[in-house]
């Protein structure tokens, strides 16, 4: 395993992160300790999760991926050879999360105690905002639209100076040692990391959004705030969906996936989408490579990707994922990938 260290932080990650969205709905209790076992075993020391998981998000199993995690927890006495993240909903039509969740000083409070009490710990190594409470674009939503009906423009602004003040208290209190961001955009990275150099308030550390083959928007803006103001991205959905591993090509529908089991997840599953994924397939087996791995391995080889998040419903898959680290990519398959990027440009954003 290959490890990084986030700026501005003591975290030495590792390259690979467990996602565990699946803990709950894909996977049983017993199954998600043992690929908890299998990561930590093979080197993988940085497990993120979130209080809305598992996906699909539901009301009657919401918490269940962090409590799956939190047994796992109590079993072990070594919480410190792990660094563990979570993630604090904001408002998105679920209700069901502290009735319609947000990012007051007092809901978020309330997600910090309830996330620690499921997962059996006393503090997060990481805890990150799981989207923008603004109105903005993310998850895959374009076309950014300035004039929108009841839309407060300062009272937006203002909420990001109240919830980071919100964060840099509890890690004042030492319940979180570090805070970061999710699909979140270059204005809002950047007047996160004002506001917390004009206030003397915590600094974020992290950036958790979409990257891979078929989403590579992440370079166009971020990349390069990434570089200059030593911002790690731990890159999300990095075989978009399991799409990048070729097994929904040609319409089909393997057994127990998550496009099978779950039609909401299609954003990875349009026909440009399809068609590039059908050539960087291709391309993957012209040089005896697996597709899945080509992919993670380009993801890998980022400078401004601090760790990938991958995930999986089997030990097989999961084994699949971390040995990932060991695939250097030619500069042949780099240069074929790239003509296909220009061919197929950021086909699912």
């Amino acid at each position: 395993m290959k490890y990084n260290t986030i700026a501005h932080s003591d975290l030495k990650v590792s390259q690979i992160c467990l996602g565990t969205m699946t803990f709950g709905a894909q996977n049983s209790e017993s199954q998600a300790h043992q690929q908890l076992d299998y990561a930590l075993a093979h080197g993988v020391n940085f497990i993120d999760t979130a209080e809305m998981y598992p996906v699909p998000p539901e009301a009657k199993n919401q918490g269940d991926t962090e409590r799956f995690i939190g047994s796992w927890i109590a079993k072990r006495r070594d919480r410190s050879d792990f660094i563990l993240a979570s993630k604090v909903a904001g408002p998105r039509n679920m209700p069901h999360i502290r009735e319609g969740s947000g990012y007051s000083k007092t809901s978020i409070r309330q997600a910090l105690l309830d996330s620690l009490s499921r997962l059996n710990t006393d503090y997060l190594d990481l805890y990150q905002l799981h989207w923008p409470e603004r109105i903005t674009n993310c998850f895959g939503q374009l076309n950014y639209a300035q004039n929108q009906a009841n839309y407060d423009k300062q009272a937006q602004i203002n909420c990001i100076g109240e919830t980071l003040e919100a964060l840099s208290q509890l890690k004042q209190e030492g319940l979180v040692r570090h805070i970061g961001l999710s699909n979140e955009t270059p204005w809002g990275v950047m007047r996160f990391l004002q506001l917390s150099e004009l206030q003397s308030m915590a600094r974020m550390i992290t950036i958790q959004n979409p990257y891979n083959l078929l989403n590579r928007s992440f370079e166009v803006g971020l990349s390069e705030i990434c570089d200059y103001e030593g911002i790690g991205l731990l890159a999300y959905s990095p075989l978009a969906f399991g799409v990048l591993s070729g097994k929904y090509l040609n319409g089909q529908k393997p057994e127990g996936a998550r496009l099978s089991l779950f039609a909401r997840f299609q954003r990875y599953n349009n026909p440009q989408a399809l068609a590039a994924t059908q050539a960087y397939v291709t391309l993957a087996q012209q040089h005896d490579l697996d597709p899945a791995q080509m992919a993670l391995a380009f993801v890998n080889s980022r400078s401004f990707v601090a760790s990938n998040i991958i995930g999986a419903t089997t030990l097989e898959q999961l084994k699949d994922n971390i040995n990932s680290v060991e695939l250097s990519l030619s500069a042949e398959v780099l240069d074929g990938i790239e003509a296909i990027a220009k061919q197929y440009s950021n086909p699912a954003p």
